[in-house]
């Protein structure tokens, strides 16, 4: 079986997955309810699969869907401010063909990195339950297995950043010990890969100043590097 009939295979058992009712109640309330601006919209309202180059080096990874973004455009960091942001800096890194991310047929890809979430359905509040991430993982592991390239996992915000130490200590057994985030931090993973810590593109750490462009586009490229 190529690759990308596994990829297929899984993303399908993804997408039809409802062994969370919490979430599944949640995404499917806001698919009904919609932002206003959205209103003659059909939302996706299922769980989000991954998205770019099976065999790229890096991994991007975000806690969740967005209710208005990833929830109606059915694609990872679609079609909201957080992705207008981080779209700009990936084109300019050159790992994206296009500086927007609006709906899943934009034409968008990506070089050489994969993005995707720890957990696959926006939760409430957007916080998962322990048990919930637990759930999820199973299907965050399939991915890391397949995407064999992957060297570096480019963790989206705080709560990225510690969903993967949280897979990687279930997982790999990563040893307990503090992995203190932060923007451009890294640690050694158990299998060899790198993870880095980065701000989330939300219009919160734009808007605030936390991240800008130069900042995040400096640590894609830094990452790039790497050998």
């Amino acid at each position: 079986m190529t690759l990308n009939s596994q990829f297929i295979n899984l993303n399908k058992r993804i997408i039809k997955c409802k062994k969370c009712k919490r979430l599944k109640n949640f995404r499917e309330k806001i698919a009904k309810q919609k932002r206003k601006q959205y209103i003659n919209e059909k939302y996706w309202g299922k769980p989000i699969t991954g998205f770019g180059d099976l065999k790229g080096k890096i991994l991007f990874v975000g806690l969740a869907p967005a209710a208005h973004g990833g929830n109606r455009t059915g694609r990872v960091f679609t079609g909201d401010r957080s992705a207008e942001f981080l779209y700009k800096c990936l084109n300019k890194a050159k790992l994206s063909n296009q500086p927007t991310s609006e709906n899943k047929n934009d034409g968008l890809k990506l070089y050489n990195s994969y993005i995707t979430t720890a957990l696959k359905c926006v939760p409430p509040g957007d916080k998962p339950t322990l048990l919930e991430l637990k759930t999820c993982f199973n299907y965050f592991k399939e991915e890391i297995d397949l995407l064999k390239n992957v060297k570096t996992i480019i963790a989206l915000g705080k709560i990225a950043f510690d969903a993967c130490i949280q897979f990687y200590k279930e997982n790999h057994l990563l040893k307990n010990k503090d992995y203190i985030f932060g923007h451009g931090v890294k640690y050694v993973l158990p299998d060899k890969k790198i993870l880095f810590g980065c701000y989330h593109p939300s219009p919160r750490n734009v808007n605030t100043g936390r991240i800008n462009e130069k900042k995040m586009t400096s640590l894609f490229k830094k990452v790039i590097k790497l050998k």
